[in-house]
């Protein structure tokens, strides 16, 4: 015996019903209706309105009689061809209907086994990236507890030394870093350093930079600068575009002495609004840019204070108009150093 198939399935995944005609209540009212009048019409001429004349009147009279009688069933079944085809219509729609929703709570449960397959995973890569960044942090940290200079070593005594007559060294002195045998960076070298090069053709301003990176405590200045200039260009915010009001060295050296708030609110010369109000947003909204701003801030702080010592007012209004003195003057105004 042969297997009974299933209909060919929709577009909208409903099966077809059958496609032979039927007879629906639409077609039996408007058959019994065109019965009914085709009946009383035909009792009416045949009995009650006999035809009497002839000629033109008569033939007149039939094609009057005819137009009567077909007239009515014409439009009866002109309205039941209407009524079944606003029913075929509904039936449509309906059917429509009920694959869109389908669809849609398909839609959704895909949606929902999707997120409980990839929440797991999302969670699992964030803790991989803060146990990364955890591990960067200590290394860091180890690493700069291992380039502080060690204390000097005291010699020990001719004494105890082992002597040999027949050497001829000297003795060098222990304990002594690469760090502390290069010399004292320049003033002028460490302005143009914090303005970094101008251009790929700014040999000085490579010159400079390269001297100050040999120099731990500016290096750690620069590297903290170029962070903050960084993601600061990343809302289109360059410190070549600010034009801060100057401030008198007189309230700089005020600065490095320990003044805060009002008494050093002149440093805080940025007037940008648009500049201001993008630092202040990525400020309160972006936990690594607030710690990459608070540390450029520490370390400026120190460098400037260990600079204003021995500087001259020039070197300080010079070192005023560098992009990283005017990064100092917009991200101390934001966090409130001026205020």
């Amino acid at each position: 015996m042969s297997e009974q198939q299933d209909p060919p399935p929709t577009p909208f995944g409903f099966y077809e019903k059958g496609r032979k005609p039927r007879i629906t209540g639409i077609e039996v009212t408007a058959l019994v209706l065109s019965v009914l009048w085709l009946a009383g019409a035909g009792v009416f001429i045949l009995v009650i309105a006999r035809p009497t004349d002839a000629g033109e009147t008569g033939a007149l009279r039939f094609a009057m009689i005819a137009l009567a009688v077909f007239m009515p069933v014409a439009m009866i079944w002109v309205a039941a061809t209407a009524a079944r085809a606003s029913q075929v219509m509904r039936a449509e729609s309906q059917r429509l209907q009920a694959a869109i929703d389908a669809l849609r709570h398909t839609y959704i449960r895909e949606n929902q086994s999707r997120d409980a397959v990839t929440e797991p995973t999302v969670t699992k890569k964030l803790d991989e990236i803060a146990a990364a960044q955890r591990k960067t942090e200590t290394a860091l940290a180890i690493f700069t507890s291992t380039r502080q200079p060690s204390p000097p070593r005291t010699p020990p005594p001719a004494a105890d030394r082992p002597t040999d007559q027949n050497s001829d060294q000297v003795d060098l002195p222990l304990g002594t870093s690469a760090e502390e045998m290069q010399p004292p960076l320049d003033r002028e070298d460490l302005i143009r350093a914090l303005n970094f090069p101008e251009t790929p053709e700014d040999r000085d301003g490579f010159a400079a930079l390269r001297k100050a990176l040999k120099d731990r405590t500016t290096a750690q200045l620069i590297q903290a600068a170029q962070d903050v200039l960084t993601l600061l260009s990343h809302d289109g915010i360059y410190m070549e575009d600010l034009r801060p009001d100057r401030a008198r060295p007189e309230v700089w050296r005020s600065f490095a002495e320990g003044a805060r708030g009002r008494a050093v609110a002149a440093l805080g010369g940025v007037r940008d609004r648009s500049s201001l109000a993008l630092t202040a947003t990525r400020m309160r909204q972006d936990p690594i840019f607030r710690d990459a701003a608070h540390h450029f801030l520490r370390l400026f702080d120190r460098m400037f204070t260990q600079f204003a010592e021995t500087a001259s007012d020039e070197e300080i209004a010079q070192l005023a108009d560098t992009r990283t003195a005017r990064a100092f003057m917009l991200l101390g105004r934001v966090a409130g150093t001026f205020d």
